[in-house]
């Protein structure tokens, strides 16, 4: 439908370093042994990046100078993390549900775990809006041969609504700049799904807005001021930015393997993007010339 867009070159930031890697006795994740596999990467105000390692229950804390440093570890699969305004960490836990950490204390406790007292499918990813209400995906093992993944919404004064039941493999999500859209990564449908939301809470007519091709489909999405649209496409090994239109602009091949997972906007001028390549624990970085003020993971 599009011409191919420009390429950018990505480059290696920062990579688990081989004493935090669990050579022996690796675990898996996706059916594949893996000494690290890393997710989820939030930005505190200090301009520290914080990932999660799903397999060894992990939290890192990476330093602006690319150092890694263990913050955690407990007994979970930590997926998405994303950080509140007051500094805690929040996981989205594919088998323990919504965790909580505080990174002086580095001890994670859960939150939330039994919507109307049953377990969640597996939680993947989460977002805050402005508001402190909390949206964060279901995903479990759910695809289009059962498509039942949900969608949630935690409100700031403890209210759960569930706003989808039908996606086959909810996984990362991101509110427009004026957060009347919630767009969606349906990974195994291979498309971006456009979430009107309406001032009442209620949504309106769900609809594709970026249907990919290749790869496993979109991971984690990032997105700046201006509405430009970050979309991880793991498998295909690249990340793509799209216009607020869905006009695909720039894609950005990783340089190192094929799991371009997930991506948050920082640096000193919030238009390096990071991106976690997870089947070889390394954060990849590049310039995105049209990026505006990034809409930062604290809220």
């Amino acid at each position: 439908m599009f011409a191919a867009p420009p390429v950018i070159e990505t480059q290696a930031f920062a990579r688990v370093p081989d004493s935090l890697r669990q050579h022996r006795d690796p675990r898996h994740q996706s059916g594949v042994p893996r000494d690290c596999f890393i997710e989820g990467p939030s930005f505190d105000r200090d301009g520290n990046l914080y990932t999660t390692n799903i397999p060894y229950g992990q939290i890192f804390k990476i330093a602006p100078n690319g150092e890694f440093n263990l913050l955690t570890t407990y007994d979970g699969e930590p997926n998405g993390l994303k950080i509140h305004r007051d500094g805690r960490l929040f996981i989205a836990d594919h088998s323990r549900g919504l965790m909580v950490i505080d990174p002086a204390l580095g001890r994670a406790e859960v939150f939330f775990d039994r919507p109307h007292r049953e377990r969640f499918k597996g939680l993947n990813d989460l977002h805050f809006a402005k508001n402190g209400d909390l949206y964060f995906t279901d995903q479990g093992e759910s695809g289009l041969q059962d498509p039942t993944g949900r969608l949630w919404r935690l409100r700031a004064n403890g209210r759960l609504d569930l706003l989808l039941d039908n996606i086959p493999s909810p996984n990362g999500l991101v509110l427009t700049p004026d957060e009347s859209i919630l767009y969606l990564a349906v990974t195994r449908g291979n498309a971006v799904w456009r979430v009107p939301l309406h001032p009442d809470g209620s949504i309106g007519r769900v609809g594709i807005f970026i249907q990919l091709s290749g790869g496993m489909g979109p991971d984690g999405m990032a997105m700046d001021s201006e509405g430009n649209l970050a979309v991880c496409h793991v498998g295909m090994g690249s990340v793509w930015i799209f216009s607020r239109l869905g006009r695909p602009l720039y894609e950005l091949p990783s340089c190192a393997g094929h799991a371009t997972t997930n991506a948050a906007f920082g640096g000193p001028d919030g238009k390096t993007l990071y991106i976690t390549e997870s089947e070889t624990g390394t954060v990849l970085t590049a310039r995105v010339p049209t990026a505006g003020l990034p809409l930062f993971s604290h809220q």
